[in-house]
This record gives C-alpha cells, sequence and structure tokens, in this order.
C-alpha cells in the first residue's frame, strides 16, 4: 500500500515545482523528495514527472495521477477534520481569493465578525481582478462576481449582486439630474472597460430592455477607482450595489434613474477545490458569507 504522505508529498512537490521547496516544507532534502517520489513512480511502473534542472513537468500519466491524488489528500483531510470536530470547534487555514472591489468593500467588513465567530480558523485572503487557477494556487475558496464557465470546480452561491446607477450630489448641482434614461446621453458616464457586456446601460422604456450607449471621458478596468471618481465628482457611475453602499447610505452617493434602471442581478458565486467543500473550516466559512451576503 501507498502511503498517504507519500500521495502528500508527490503533490505538494507539483504544486511547488521543485523538490528542493516540497522538501524544505516537509523537513526533508531535496534527494529525499526525489526518492520517495522516485519510488511512488516504480509501484506505478510509470514516470509522473519529466526532471530538468530549473523545473518538474508532469508527464500525461502524471497528470491524470495528480487529479486523484488530490482527491485523496482532500480525503484524508476531510476524514481527519470530521474527527477532530467531534472534539473542539473548526480550525485550521482556509485560502480565498476575491476580487478587488468585493474584498475591499464587502468581504474586509466581514472577517472580523467571522474571527469573532471561528477564533481558530486563520484566513489567507489575495486579491485580483484577473483570473487563476484555483487548482495551480491551492485557493480553497475562490469569490467571483457574474457568469462563470464550466469548470472542475464545486459552484456554490452566495448570494446576488445588483447594479446601481448614481452620481455625488456635486456633480448633480454643477450637472443638473437626469430624469428619464436619455438624459444619460448629455452626462459623463465612467465606464468600465474590459467587460464587452457592460459597455452599454440596460434600461427600461415602455416596458421594453433598452441597451443605452452612454459615453464619458474617462473609462478604467477597475470598479473602485470608478467609485473614486463619482465620489470625487467627475462623473455617473453603475456599478455593484456592495461597492456603492456605504456611500449612498452616507449620502456621498445620490441613486438615478431607479425606477427604469435595469439592475441586472448577476450570481455572486464561490469556486471550490473538489473534495474541499465538506471540510468544517471551508464549510464553516462558506456558510457565514451565505448568512451575512443573504
Amino acid at each position: 500500500m501507498q502511503s498517504t504522505d507519500d500521495i502528500g508529498l508527490f503533490v505538494r512537490t507539483v504544486d511547488l515545482g521543485t523538490f528542493v521547496a516540497a522538501g524544505l516544507e516537509a523537513g526533508l532534502s531535496a534527494s529525499a523528495v526525489a526518492r520517495i517520489v522516485s519510488r511512488l513512480e516504480r509501484r506505478l511502473g510509470a514516470k509522473l514527472l519529466h526532471r530538468s534542472t530549473r523545473r518538474l513537468v508532469l508527464t500525461q500519466e502524471g497528470e491524470t495521477y495528480l487529479v486523484h491524488a488530490r482527491a485523496i489528500v482532500a480525503a484524508v483531510e476531510e476524514a481527519e477534520a470530521q474527527v477532530r470536530l467531534g472534539h473542539g470547534r473548526p480550525r485550521g487555514l482556509v485560502r480565498v481569493n476575491a476580487g478587488t472591489a468585493f474584498a475591499k468593500h464587502k468581504l474586509v467588513r466581514l472577517l472580523p465578525q467571522f474571527q469573532a465567530q471561528y477564533p481558530e480558523i486563520s484566513i489567507e485572503l489575495t486579491v485580483s481582478d484577473q483570473r487563476i487557477d484555483p487548482v495551480l494556487d491551492q485557493i480553497d475558496v475562490t469569490i467571483r462576481v457574474g457568469p462563470l464557465q464550466d469548470s472542475e470546480l464545486v459552484l456554490l452561491r452566495l448570494g446576488t449582486v445588483s447594479r446601481i446607477i448614481a452620481a455625488s450630489p456635486d456633480y448633480l448641482a454643477r450637472k443638473g439630474i437626469p430624469l428619464q434614461p436619455r438624459d444619460l446621453l448629455d452626462h459623463n458616464c465612467l465606464q468600465l472597460s474590459g467587460f464587452a457586456r457592460l459597455a452599454q446601460w440596460p434600461m427600461l422604456e415602455n416596458g421594453k430592455r433598452v441597451m443605452l450607449p452612454v459615453e464619458g471621458s474617462i473609462a478604467c478596468d477597475s470598479a473602485d477607482l470608478l467609485l473614486d471618481l463619482a465620489l470625487a465628482g467627475v462623473g455617473i457611475v453603475r456599478l455593484g450595489d456592495f461597492l456603492g453602499e456605504q456611500a449612498l447610505a452616507e449620502g456621498r452617493l445620490v441613486p438615478l434613474l431607479s425606477e427604469c434602471h435595469d439592475r441586472d442581478p448577476t450570481p455572486l458565486s464561490a469556486l471550490i477545490l473538489p473534495g474541499r467543500q465538506n471540510i468544517p473550516r471551508v464549510r464553516a466559512f462558506i456558510d457565514f458569507l451565505k448568512a451575512a451576503l443573504a
């Protein structure tokens, strides 16, 4: 029987990219890690890794084995966690990745509550607006807004994000308040670039959905920066409701055209590595988010 420790070491070697890095993490020499992987290959009768002086590359057999190896490691971890759960609270590390805007305007306000509720769970948060590979980066929970492509990851719905149109009182005092959708064509509308489906703003006219080709002096790929520009009185912005939530409550932004704007509800989802959705610490984090964002 192959030791699950050896299988886990193989997985970490792939994740870290070198025998040296895997050895440092496990408290072994690089040569000891290489021998363990070689022993695994002999047992399987197949080469799992191409070795070179710079990096390790999975063979086709290695790619196949890695999928099952990850599942084995996750299953063992889940079993151990379930046993420990009977003797105490969920504990351990949860690796989380989220987009910049959601992390700054929503998640950062929720984490203190989570830590108070689960003091023995630690969070390692990475923030990125670019597509990442949760499997390669070993991210337990990846939080994303918008439609998602099919993947091998487990998808759980956390809630819904709707969009609002808003501007600062200063901008409206200088430029006037748009009273109907087409009034926006005469205003400086700040644009979120990089998302074709957001280039035009959906409005409702006589019960029909109309895509309004608004224009403005600034386009940016960061919704967070567009929010700052709107607060500074530069123009009108359309953004996710969680970004403007506090500014609206404080009167620093004024909602516009609420009755004729298609709020375009969009799913807020968590992507979870297969096998980890039932690990107590991951489950606790997901259940907390679902309740907080409901």
